[in-house]
């Protein structure tokens, strides 16, 4: 005999609805089965829970990720900012030696200057190397082309072949 003409031949068995404990059925059944953490029937969708060692895992990995990509873009911003205060602190030391070099003028802002070294002395001028006669060229050692920033820094265009710093 097969199984379904064996079910056939079994009499069914009439409910006793009064042995039914409707309490212990409303513990074990849901109102909202999409939201139970498993399967609710046996032709439901399979649940299988999450390996949580490799979804940390993932997320360690892409806060590293993160993490090191932002700690990055901070160590370049903190070279520019040295950088940028180390030139400030440069122009700042040109601008002691040049103002405590001889001027015979009054300078102006935006306006080309040479610096030279005549006799040991610093000395700034309007007039470039190249526009020097000889007898004044030989005198005079060329330091540095300059130019006066609007905050009364100077900025150096030009240092002479030989020298490639000023020295303060």
């Amino acid at each position: 005999m097969t199984g379904a003409e064996n079910s056939r031949n079994k009499e069914t068995k009439p409910v006793d609805i009064s042995r039914i404990d409707l309490e212990r059925m409303r513990e074990k059944t849901t109102e909202n089965p999409g939201l139970l953490p498993y399967a609710h029937t046996s032709g439901s969708a399979v649940i299988r829970p999450e390996d949580m060692n490799k979804t940390l895992a993932r997320s360690m990995a892409a806060m590293d990720q993160q993490t090191d990509m932002q700690m990055d873009q901070i160590l370049v911003q903190m070279k520019l900012l040295a950088d940028q205060a180390k030139a400030i602190q440069d122009r700042k030391l040109v601008s002691e030696k040049v103002y405590r070099a001889e001027m015979r003028f009054e300078p102006l802002i935006s306006h080309i200057y040479y610096l030279y070294s005549k006799e040991g002395k610093d000395m700034l001028s309007l007039i470039a190397p190249t526009e020097w006669g000889r007898t004044q060229k030989s005198k005079m050692s060329f330091i540095a082309k300059l130019k006066l920033l609007a905050d009364h820094t100077w900025d150096v265009l030009e240092l002479a072949p030989e020298d490639q710093t000023i020295p303060v």
